[in-house]
């Protein structure tokens, strides 16, 4: 929401203001290239689930039979036929839907195996019939990791992290000068009979101050989420290593060892009425200790059901061993994912979130624009055209 200012501002000075616009400027030309990347993979990710089912990818929809994830065959059965197509190797993961019967099984060769040795299984627990292995592939694959860390991993992910943080200074600067623009002239004015860069501006100024709230929040949630794994490493190494602190000495436990993954769930289930279970960390993951399962549970609203309640249950004796709400900084990291794409309300507020976002790539285009448009004004006066 960049624009020259003609009169001064009654609070603030004409060096406070330039200073604001360069705060403004810079901030919006070091991140707008990547932004426009962020909300252009962006929107087809806003209806991923839509699309997967029209491209006639597996999605939840499309397992029939009823949603519970309280409710089916043994795990203990399902856990196996997952090791077996897999050729052998451990479980290290199993993932609920709150939606249908589809459950979801990850096997590594080794209980630290990294995400690259890793392979998905998916089956419908109401039936136990193999729905195949899960292959992150195709263009939804290459738009999320794209949107994610451009295929850089960690640092790419902290990369983004910082232009979102930009972002936000771009934001926070365009608001302080659109004060004194809108101290003169009705909030939506367009001069549509003015020069083209004043309607450049006019129409990034209403796009901006529209779309003000939207795209604070969104590049807020996506610094968050580009944060998250050092706040996955904060809770184990604190929070998660006091729950397990009377264990801390022990050796990790041997995958041979392994009791009763149903046991498990039973111990934490006793300790989480009306929770519901999302998914399950096996021992020497990022997620668990070395000889606990780490039993993950969500509440049954739009709201709780993104905030998780981990339960450590002893992996040899299916005792558990305490269970407790994640960290504020943890549950903002949860609560931001889903308010980050849309995901809270429905096809509406996707619908809602694709607009802001195509507004949004106009507010990043035009500022584009304007900047372009100043710099070839500035090089014509420095060189005595008329500007």
């Amino acid at each position: 929401m960049a624009q020259a200012v003609s009169q001064p501002h009654p609070h603030l000075s004409a060096r406070t203001l330039r200073a604001w616009m360069a705060v403004h400027k810079w901030t919006g030309l070091v991140s707008t290239l990547f932004l426009l990347m962020l909300c252009l993979t962006g929107l087809p990710l806003i209806f991923h689930d839509e699309i997967e089912a029209l491209s006639g990818e597996l999605t939840e929809a499309a397992i029939p039979g009823p949603a519970s994830a309280r409710e089916g065959l043994p795990l203990d059965g399902i856990v196996r036929q997952a090791v077996a197509l897999n050729g052998g190797g451990v479980p290290l993961f199993i993932g609920f839907s709150q939606e249908s019967p589809l459950i979801t099984v990850t096997v590594g060769p080794a209980p630290d195996a990294p995400a690259g040795a890793m392979r998905l299984y998916s089956f419908n627990r109401q039936t136990g019939a193999d729905l195949g292995e899960v292959v992150e592939e195709g263009v939804m694959h290459v738009l999320l990791q794209l949107h994610v860390d451009m295929f850089l991993g960690p640092w790419g992910m902290y990369f983004l992290g910082l232009m979102g943080l930009a972002f936000a200074a771009a934001i926070v600067s365009g608001v302080v000068l659109y004060l004194p623009f809108m101290r003169h002239l009705a909030f939506g004015t367009l001069r549509l009979e003015a020069s083209p860069r004043v309607r450049w501006l006019d129409w990034h100024n209403l796009a901006g101050i529209v779309t003000l709230g939207w795209a604070l929040v969104v590049g807020l949630t996506g610094v968050i989420n580009a944060f998250g794994d050092p706040l996955t490493d904060h809770w184990r190494e604190g929070e998660l290593a006091r729950m397990v602190a009377a264990r801390a000495g022990d050796p990790p436990l041997d995958p041979a060892r392994y009791g009763s993954i149903d046991a498990a769930m039973a111990a934490a289930q006793a300790a989480a009425p009306g929770l519901s279970p999302q998914f399950i960390a096996f021992p020497g993951g990022a997620w668990s200790s070395p000889r606990h399962h780490a039993i993950f549970f969500q509440g049954g609203t739009p709201l709780t059901s993104h905030i998780l309640t981990p339960a450590l249950v002893d992996a040899e004796t299916g005792e558990l061993t305490d269970m407790r709400r994640m960290p504020a900084l943890n549950q903002a990291l949860m609560l931001s994912k889903p308010l980050h794409f849309g995901d809270y309300g429905g096809i509406g507020l996707k619908i809602l979130w694709a607009l802001l976002d195509i507004a949004t790539i106009w507010v990043l285009a035009s500022g584009l624009v304007l900047w372009w448009q100043r710099r070839n004004r500035l090089g014509f006066a420095a060189q005595g055209a008329p500007a």
